[in-house]
Order: C-alpha cells, then structure tokens, then sequence
C-alpha cells in the first residue's frame, strides 16, 4: 500500500494553543457503522473476513481492547462522541425531526476549530436537524456545530427519507419514492434491507458509500497541509443494507455482511492513499473505530462460523459488552507506537478531554462532562483508572463497568438479542454482575452471590447518573 511509505513530517504553528501542547498535526476520526469487534483479524486472528487496511492500521499504531461507544446504538454512540457527554443526560429521541446537539455546546469540531483546525465532515450524521420541509435549510447539523464543510445524509442508509445534505441543504429533496426490501434466509433487518419512503431522483443506495470516500477523498486533495485539518469521515457501512459492489460479492466467508465489510476496507485503504498521495499520511493522527456492535446472531456464528463481536455476548443494541465493546485504533507515525496495545476502559465521550490534552487547550466550562483523557495511554505512559463507565443499552437498562466487574440492573440484553428484558423470579436475581477477566462470554451470573459489590457498583452508577451535569 502507498500510504504505508515514509514521508518527512511537516509541522506547525497554530495560534491559541499552549506551548507544551503537541504538534497540531492532522486529525482523520473513520467511523465504521455496526462493525463488530471480532470482523478484523487484528481483532479476531479467526475472523471469515479480509481486512488489510484494518489490521495495517493496527500494525503501525495501537489498538485498544477494552474501548466502548457511549452507547450500543447508532445515535447515542454518536452523541457521545461529538459532545463527551453520556448520551442518557440528553433526550437523543428527538433526532427524527430535531438537532440533538444544542446551539453552542462544545462538539469536538468546534473544539478543534478553535485551535486553528479546518473541520470538515463527511458521511452519516444522525444527530438531528431542526427539520421544516426538505426545501428549506436543514438548520443544527453538522456546520452549525462546528464543522466548515459538510457532505453526508440525516441518519442510516435504511432510514427514509434518502437524500444528499450538502452544507445545510438537499442537494437534491427526496421526491421519489422507494419501496422496502428484504433479503430471503437473513432477518428482517439484515441483508438488503431498507424501509419505504421517499428518496431523491440523484441517489442510489449501493452508490453511497463509494461516493462518501470520494467526498473524503477531494476535502483532503483540495487542502492546504500548513493548516490542520480535522476530517470526521462516518461511513454507513456495514450498516444494514448490505450492498457489496460487484467487486467484493462473494468475496468473503461471512456472506454478505463480510463481503460489504471488505468493501468498508477497502474504502478507508482509498482515503490512506489520498493522504499519502497529498504528503500527509506521517503527520496525520488517525482513528478508526465502530459506532456500536454488529447486527449479527448466534445463528449466523453457527451457519458461517464468524464470530463478528469476537468473543463478547450479544450484538448491537444489547447491554452485554457485544453491543458497545468495539474495535478503536489509533495511528501517528512517531508519536504512537507501532504494533501496541491499550487494555485501558475507554468510552466515545473520552476522545473530546483526549484531544485537549494532546494539544494542551482548555475545555470550555460544562463542556465534555463525561470525558476522560486517555493521551498518556496513546503515548505508551500509565494513567489513572478511568472513573465507573455507565452505559444505557438501546432499551434502557443501565449498565456500570468498574475494573473488571459489570453490573447490569435488570434481566435480559436490553437490546436486540432475546429476551430483551426478563421479570425477577422471587429469590432470584434483580440483575446480572460479571466478572469481565475470567467470563467474557457473560455466562456466569454473581449478582446473587456478591451482594456488597452490587451496592456499591449500583452506587457508583447512581453517582455517575445523579450528576446531571447536562440534561
């Protein structure tokens, strides 16, 4: 791969920062959709699909083993990581027809712009815009909140209405129509699946995710390497539905899914050669990582043999650490370590205080509250534990992870896989605690044989809850 050869480094001077801030090099943040923590094989040595630009990523960087989306869905994962707040302290439901993200709130965009950063952004939003008629501006997205430029969709390539949002507008408005589909032999969300309803004459599906790299591709030829560049690029793959180009159909042993995954690769290799091409790839500090878990279930492990969530229980949506425990690589040519790895408790909402330090800037008061720096960890350095990480699986149950032990306060996933919920039987549990270093399949329920613990686990998520910094 091109991308991979050494190229001198080229550094800056950027007003407002500190002088023992970090060289303000580049920033590219590629966020996969529902890609599961076991689909690459830097990842899962096992994995039935081919990802080379994945694990070369992982081989010239650091690859962390313990990092979660702030949540197991699409738009509380997303919040998350542009806020560094806990999606639960925000009514992220409102995003159908609303902005989720309020005027003036600090987003990692306007963080970074504010230390001189050019901030572009590409892809899936889901995040809302204050919606009034297709017609009209699409006011509270992405340039609204930081972000100069913008090319990308509201939400999912499965979520009508389907249409391209350039800046704050439609470059086309959704006036055709298309009807659902379904793949035969998968579940009713997998497969070629997408819902009804209304689609732009200008867009087709399958031609999405090529176009988003295209997109990405010409933000960064057209850039000027003496300013920093912040590029948010959120791809809507290998979310449902799964649409392969010829190219890549059939190509891997997981069906359709591995197939369009290796597409997803083979994307971002695409992007890794633009910056390279462009003399930027050695002074670029890139992320890769998955918005939440795979939509993949025990079935299909026993029908094809991948292992998409690797060894983790449950699948998107769900409580148990399949449904938030995700794949998060870093890579910066001689600021990162070649080949390591962080078994350092990471969150989404982590990357904002990240940020700041790395380029010692202060946050804004309020801003971040549920963010916690893991820079000394990206160096090779120790840092301290992270506070009790609290996330909210997609049908509301709560969940708080502190060192190895995870408590869940209720029964069943909480998500997509079944049952999502499960009454207490009398004298039986009300919850489920696992201990993480020796049952990651989540298998071996404690919650009744450590009482103490759970107390003091359901404290410290009552703690994190009741601080209602943001609301």
């Amino acid at each position: 791969m091109r991308w991979l050869l050494s190229l001198s480094c080229v550094f800056f001077a950027v007003p407002g920062l500190r002088a023992d801030a970090a060289d303000p090099s580049h920033i590219v943040f590629v966020l996969a959709d529902d890609m599961g923590y076991g689909d690459a094989a830097c990842y899962n040595p096992e994995s039935k699909i081919e990802t080379p630009t994945i694990n070369q990523l992982a081989a010239e960087g650091m690859r962390f083993t313990d990092a979660h989306a702030a949540g197991p869905l699409c738009h509380l994962s997303r919040f998350g990581l542009m806020t560094g707040t806990y999606p639960f302290r925000r009514d992220v439901t409102v995003w159908p027809k609303k902005a989720v993200i309020r005027e003036g709130e600090t987003t990692l965009a306007t963080l970074l712009r504010s230390a001189g950063y050019r901030t572009a952004m590409v892809g899936k939003w889901h995040l809302g815009f204050n919606e009034n008629g297709y017609e009209n501006p699409l006011t509270g997205g992405p340039v609204d909140r930081g972000f100069e430029t913008f090319f990308g969709m509201r939400a999912s390539t499965d979520i009508p209405p389907y249409f391209y949002i350039r800046q704050d507008r439609a470059v086309t408005p959704p006036t055709d129509h298309i009807a659902a589909n379904n793949t035969p032999g998968w579940s009713p969300i997998q497969g070629e699946f997408w819902r009804e309803g209304g689609i732009a004459p200008d867009l087709s599906l399958p031609e999405v995710l090529p176009r988003f790299t295209e997109e990405a591709i010409s933000v960064i030829k057209a850039h000027d390497p003496k300013t920093p560049l912040f590029l948010y690029l959120a791809f809507p793959a290998p979310h449902t539905p799964w649409l392969p180009s010829p190219e890549f159909a059939g190509r891997s042993a997981a069906g359709p899914y591995g197939d369009f995954l290796m597409m997803v690769d083979a994307e971002v290799g695409k992007v890794m050669a633009a910056l390279d091409g462009k003399g930027m790839s050695n002074d670029t500090l890139v992320m890769f990582s998955s918005d939440n878990g795979p939509t993949w279930y025990e079935e299909d492990e026993k029908r094809l043999g991948h292992r998409s969530a690797g060894p983790w229980r449950g699948m998107k949506a769900d409580a148990w650490e399949a449904g938030h425990r995700i794949p998060f690589i870093a890579r910066w040519p001689g600021k990162i370590a070649a080949g390591a790895s962080s078994d350092e408790t990471i969150c989404f909402t982590d990357v904002m205080a990240t940020f700041a330090e790395m380029l010692a800037l202060d946050l804004p008061e309020g801003a971040g509250s549920d963010s916690y720096s893991f820079w000394p960890a990206l160096q090779g350095k120790e840092q301290p534990p992270r506070p009790p990480l609290v996330i909210q699986s997609g049908s509301g149950l709560m969940t708080v992870r502190m060192d190895q032990w995870k408590l869940i306060d209720g029964l069943g996933s909480g998500g997509f896989s079944k049952p999502a919920k499960i009454k207490p039987e009398p004298g039986g549990p009300a919850g489920q605690l696992y201990d993480l270093s020796k049952d990651e399949a989540e298998s071996e329920n404690v919650y009744s044989s450590r009482p103490e613990l759970v107390e003091t686990l359901r404290s410290a998520m009552d703690a994190v809850v009741g601080e209602g910094r943001q609301n």
